[in-house]
């Protein structure tokens, strides 16, 4: 007579409360490292969709020798300084802020709102940032820094600086602290 012993393989109710308990503190651990990190993805994305924006609003009116405008327009037609809203930029030969249907003023890109909650600031009191065909900008004192905020994360917020010459540069942490500074050091913040 022939017996066989059989054997079941398998973990014991100690060994699978072990795993568990290993599986839930790591994702107590990840699950604030990942939030951030979505942050910190969603801000770099708006930053480099406005450089985007940026470089092709200096770059037509380079290239087509006429005055372009990127701004926040309301319902009139107007900029506004409402800057978490749409973007759009448009040809602006007369540099009055305002898109003209009546003539060749026409839109070349829109760039849609910001998430709602965050802040995104340009200049204080600023509607317009106008590139002259020269690719410096057409108004006089028209310089600043875009400030892109996230809600309830200011030590996120990043920016960039536009000069009178017309040319941008990226916020970075210059003095490694976590939060992103302009060139004179002065931290990115919305107001």
């Amino acid at each position: 007579m022939l017996y066989f012993t059989l054997k079941i393989k398998g973990f014991t109710l100690i060994e699978t409360l072990i795993t568990l308990a290993i599986l839930i503190v790591l994702t107590v651990i990840a699950i604030p490292t990942f939030a951030d990190l979505r942050i910190r993805i969603r801000v770099d994305n708006e930053i480099s969709a406005l450089h985007r924006l940026l470089l092709l609003t200096r770059n037509h009116a380079v290239n087509q020798e006429r005055f372009v405008t990127v701004c926040p327009l309301n319902s009139s037609g107007q900029c506004s300084n409402e800057w978490h809203k749409t973007l759009t930029v448009f040809y602006d030969d007369n540099k009055n802020k305002t898109l003209d249907a009546s003539s060749a003023e026409v839109i070349i890109k829109i760039k849609s709102a910001i998430k709602s909650g965050d802040k995104l600031q340009y200049a204080q009191g600023r509607t317009a940032l106008i590139y002259a065909p020269s690719g410096r900008l057409a108004v006089w004192g028209g310089n600043g820094t875009f400030r892109y905020c996230p809600k309830s994360h200011s030590g996120k917020s990043r920016g960039i600086i536009i000069s009178g010459a017309g040319r941008f540069y990226l916020s970075t942490d210059q003095n490694m602290d976590g939060a992103d500074e302009n060139r004179s050091g002065r931290i990115i913040s919305c107001h």
